[in-house]
């Protein structure tokens, strides 16, 4: 059985109330601060944010309407981060209220024969858009550097996200085996490659360019492989 896309909705929106939380505690001025991400600040990020909310409305919108809809012109998504990105931090936290508020509302509008609309721009169908938000506000978080980290994510969180990159993932070969889960996961080649193990969310967040992997031990003993970084 397909699970409802609308019983992630739930979890979006409570990703989305911390991260606002999150940005509400903070100094103003901290919109101009380096963030994780190379070369953006947290108003990057922040804006970012926003307008992944409209981009997937947008792709909702095309999925309840049948048209063949993209989530950014050509161009788009770069041009409105970096002209958003300096704004005062209320109006960034206004922006990601309203633009969540704007996805939650396509959400509620899909009829169910629309959810399985393909969407060539994501490469799946529109059910698979709520995950997509979920991860974005997520993993995004955590690039604000502000105290948010992949410690704070749920287990069913983490343990989605690390199926999801090693099935996306073009790295180097190796065999994961997560703490507490009873099968293997396996990144190219399992002949012969390094077998890493440790906590789900470490493995995770290691994965996805957030961890270092501190806590994660490597078979044969050595360097840990270096990931594919997840942008």
């Amino acid at each position: 059985m397909t699970m409802d896309p609308l019983v992630l909705l739930t979890d979006v929106d409570q990703a989305t109330e911390a991260l606002i939380r999150t940005a509400s505690d903070l100094d103003p001025t901290v919109v101009s601060t380096p963030s994780l991400l190379p070369g953006w600040t947290v108003g990057h990020v922040l804006t970012h944010v926003a307008r992944n909310a409209d981009a997937l409305t947008r792709l909702l919108t095309g999925a309840r309407t049948g048209t063949a809809a993209g989530a950014y012109a050509p161009g788009q998504r770069a041009e409105e981060i970096e002209a958003g990105a300096d704004r005062p931090l209320r109006e960034q936290i206004a922006d990601i209220r309203s633009s969540h508020d704007r996805f939650a509302d396509a959400c509620a509008a899909m009829p169910a024969e629309a959810w399985p609309f393909r969407l060539e721009f994501i490469g799946m169908s529109a059910a698979g858009i709520p995950w997509i938000r979920l991860r974005e506000v997520e993993v995004h978080h955590v690039d604000l550097a502000l105290g948010h980290t992949p410690a704070d994510w749920s287990d069913a969180f983490a343990l989605r996200l690390l199926k999801e990159l090693v099935t996306g993932s073009r790295g180097p070969a190796m065999v994961l085996r997560p703490f507490g889960i009873e099968h293997a996961l396996t990144i190219g080649d399992a002949a012969g490659a390094p077998v890493v193990s440790g906590p789900t969310k470490s493995i995770a967040a290691w994965l996805a360019g957030r961890g270092d992997g501190a806590d994660l031990t490597v078979s044969p003993e050595g360097e840990l492989p270096t990931p594919t970084r997840w942008t």
